[in-house]
């Protein structure tokens, strides 16, 4: 069966916009927690940004100059001051729906708030999806191969090996995935908090001996550079962007750990050392140019080179975790808002919803991954791929969270207009300094974004067709329940449940059964699924139930986005409603549908084969709606769409 995918128009509770962690852990163990979790990303950005940034900005003839240096270093800081501190962790996480942060939440709050006109909402909230996948891909090849690379500094020696021991890496980090993080989540707070700790204490020698680094601090000194600098101050741009990759797993884990903690880690442990370290790394290269080919390694001394290689690595697994399971959660968030098919979801911890696992993903990750480092084999080649997608989300959160500050925190719109268009600006600016990469590798992640995007919304446009198509078909559920109260047929005991999109018409496996078998049971339940704009649904308000008739009842469960749905569990919500459900006098009926190409579709003849390939990939609802297999009966049907 294929469910109805659109998202509904319920009425739901406003999300305030001050939403805290649904936690109820320490202040302090959600800070230590958002340090290993949301800031593996941006926190290991300074073993490449700096490097390629000088690069970019270093002229073929001179050199690296001291001017181009603290120019990057400039650019680098402010970059970290504005757009992550002032945009994502003062103004942005108070954007959260009912405690939930992410692209597509913030997508949801702004649709729910538009109404019927939040089409073009849905379309930024797709593109925004689609690109973090492309982010998802390169961020774990370009960690853990920018840490392995360290080992060369120690010996050339080691460059055959960089590639290999780096697919290594990564199958080891994709194979665990199944085991969750549970385990291992308890350690990424303190590892982090050494990371951290150590790249700031091995940058403070370095700025004791150059300390004019600190004049990197006057934001007139990055204007200059790109006033003075014209192309290459663009293309130096793009590379400074890689600084501030990461910030948005700010948002999307809100809802793990909460505002506070976060902004508290960012403000008082992250956002100095990461500043350290990049003052390091610049005073490093002013003493000795020739530095620039590794800065970060080559701060510190060599006794230190091997231990640095692998906190670094731990760091890099570490950030790439990060990213995984927040691929996961997009997934799962997508699923439920309609975007996407069906997959097989894996609760990995019995105290931690959000800790998943889907099979399917894992797998597409990992052979992206790979394919990517054996492509391009180095972390400089591989820097030219990244940054697209990031900025990409980055533009498209900056205009939804316009909509967001302007209908749902009621500013006027030029006050919102006001507040968000400086972010939007840079954003952009940042976007067309890394669409000049696209030829070098940046088509990358844009080529997986448009397949993603275009996969979402043929899954959306799809399911929308079949499902008018259906309704079609379908006779009103009253005008059923009169014309069998006329002419009752034979009666069985126990109950049937019958799935179906539109609880307001007979289910198509209904007037199947009636059909074939010409019977009906005692007590039927007509059940449909509702995907609530809004992250989980309060246990209260997660069943609604309407008598029909003495023969039929109606009953609605709703979940969040947030949520994988457990029907068995909902409908034991239902005894309190006077409902006697008992599993085991219980049958399920679903409709299975066998998709046929129509000859005359709302869609061009390939994106018809490519929705029907998507529904027949999709997870078995059984499985997904946690059903009792023992208790399913299937009723097969062919449509044309």
């Amino acid at each position: 069966m294929i469910p109805d995918t659109s998202i509904p128009a319920a009425e739901t509770p406003a999300a305030n916009g001050h939403g805290e962690s649904h936690s109820t852990a320490s202040f302090k163990a959600l800070m230590l927690g958002s340090i290993g979790v949301v800031y593996g990303d941006i926190g290991t950005s300074p073993l490449y940004a700096f490097r390629e940034a000088v690069i970019a900005a270093s002229s073929p003839v001179g050199g690296v100059s001291q001017p181009a240096v603290l120019g990057v270093l400039s650019l680098i800081l402010w970059a970290l001051i504005v757009v992550v501190t002032l945009k994502y962790v003062i103004i942005l996480l108070r954007a959260d729906n009912n405690g939930e942060g992410g692209t597509l939440a913030l997508m949801a709050l702004a649709q729910r708030a538009l109404g019927p006109s939040g089409g073009a909402v849905v379309l930024l909230g797709i593109i925004s999806g689609a690109l973090f996948y492309g982010d998802a891909v390169i961020t774990p090849a370009l960690s853990v191969l920018s840490a392995i690379e360290g080992m060369k500094i120690a010996t050339t020696a080691f460059d055959p090996y960089v590639v290999p021991l780096t697919v290594i890496v990564l199958f080891l980090l994709f194979a665990v995935q199944s085991r969750g993080t549970a385990r291992v989540a308890a350690f990424f707070g303190p590892l982090m908090v050494v990371w951290f700790a150590v790249i700031a204490v091995g940058a403070i020698p370095h700025i004791a001996e150059h300390p004019q680094v600190l004049l990197a601090f006057n934001p007139v000194l990055a204007v200059s550079f790109l006033v003075h600098h014209g192309v290459i101050g663009l293309v130096t741009l793009g590379a400074v962007f890689l600084a501030v990759t990461g910030a948005e797993a700010l948002y999307a884990d809100l809802g793990h750990f909460g505002k506070r903690p976060i902004q508290t880690a960012w403000l008082a442990i992250v956002l100095p050392s990461l500043a350290l370290n990049y003052l390091g790394q610049g005073a490093l290269v002013i003493g000795n140019p020739q530095a620039v080919e590794n800065p970060f390694f080559l701060m510190f001394p060599d006794w230190a080179l091997v231990p640095m290689v692998v906190l670094a690595t731990i760091a890099t697994v570490i950030a790439s975790q990060a990213v995984i399971t927040g691929a996961y959660s997009l997934t799962r968030q997508a699923i439920q808002l309609g975007l996407l098919p069906r997959f097989e979801i894996r609760h990995t911890s019995e105290s931690h919803a959000g800790q998943i696992f889907i099979p399917r993903i894992n797998r597409l990750l990992l052979i992206a991954v790979v394919m990517l480092v054996v492509l391009f084999r180095s972390s400089s080649a591989l820097a030219s791929a990244y940054g697209i997608s990031v900025t990409g989300t980055m533009v498209v959160t900056a205009m939804m969270g316009f909509v967001v500050i302007w209908k749902v925190w009621k500013w006027h719109p030029f006050a919102a207009a006001a507040l968000i268009a400086p972010f939007l600006l840079l954003d952009l600016t940042f976007l067309a300094a890394n669409l000049l990469k696209v030829v070098e590798g940046g088509w990358v992640p844009l080529a997986l974004g448009a397949c993603v995007m275009l996969l979402m919304y043929t899954w959306r446009r799809g399911s929308r067709l079949l499902y008018e198509k259906s309704h079609k078909q379908e006779i009103p559920l009253p005008e059923l329940v009169s014309m069998l109260e006329k002419r009752p047929p034979q009666r069985v005991p126990g109950t049937a449940v019958f799935l179906t999109s539109n609880p307001n018409f007979a289910p198509t496996a209904l007037m199947h059964s009636l059909k074939h078998y010409k019977v009906l049971h005692q007590k039927n339940v007509i059940l449909s699924i509702e995907s609530a704009p809004t992250p989980r649904v309060d246990l209260s308000e997660r069943v609604r139930m309407e008598e029909v008739s003495e023969m039929f009842s109606r009953v609605i469960l709703r979940f969040g986005f947030m949520e994988s749905p457990n029907v068995p569990k909902a409908l034991a919500i239902a005894r309190k409603l006077g409902w006697q459900f008992d599993i085991m006098s219980t049958s399920f009926f679903l409709s299975r549908r066998a998709l046929k190409p129509a000859v005359h579709s709302g869609m061009p003849r390939w994106q018809d084969l490519l929705f029907i390939a998507l529904s027949r990939s999709a997870n078995d609802a059984t499985d997904y709606y946690q059903i009792p297999t023992g208790r399913v009966v299937e009723v097969g049907t062919q449509v044309t769409i």
